[in-house]
C-alpha cells in the first residue's frame, strides 16, 4: 500500500511527494511491527493477564513511535504532508481491513 501511494504521490508531487509518502507508511509499518512484537511475545501468551497487559504495553510503544517518528521527521526533512498522511492511514486502514479479514476467516 505504502508503494502504491508512493507512485501516486510521485505524480502528484514529485520526488518530495514519493518519499514523504514512503517516510509515513514506514512509521505505521514501523509502529505496528513494534507492537505485534511486544504483544504477541511467546512468554506473555500462556496467562491471559499478562497477554492483556502486552497488548496495551504494546499499543503505548506503537503510539510514542508514531508520535516520536512524526515530530522527528516534520523537524528534521522537508517532506510534503499530505502525501505522508495519506500513507499513512492508507497503510493504518490496510492493517485493520486484514485483521477483519483474517477474524471473519476463522468463523
Amino acid at each position: 500500500m505504502t508503494g502504491v501511494v508512493a507512485a501516486v504521490s510521485y505524480l502528484l508531487a514529485g520526488p518530495i511527494g514519493a518519499v514523504s509518502a514512503l517516510l509515513g507508511g514506514g512509521i505505521s509499518t514501523l509502529a505496528s511491527l513494534a507492537m505485534a512484537l511486544l504483544a504477541f511475545r511467546e512468554s506473555v501468551m500462556a496467562d491471559g493477564h499478562r497477554a492483556l497487559g502486552a497488548f496495551y504495553g504494546g499499543e503505548a510503544v506503537k503510539l510514542a513511535i508514531v508520535i516520536v517518528s512524526f515530530v522527528v521527521v516534520l523537524k528534521t526533512m522537508k517532506v510534503a504532508p499530505l502525501p505522508m498522511l495519506a500513507a499513512y492511514m492508507a497503510t493504518f486502514i490496510v492493517h485493520w481491513i486484514v485483521l477483519a479479514r483474517m477474524v471473519r476467516a476463522r468463523n
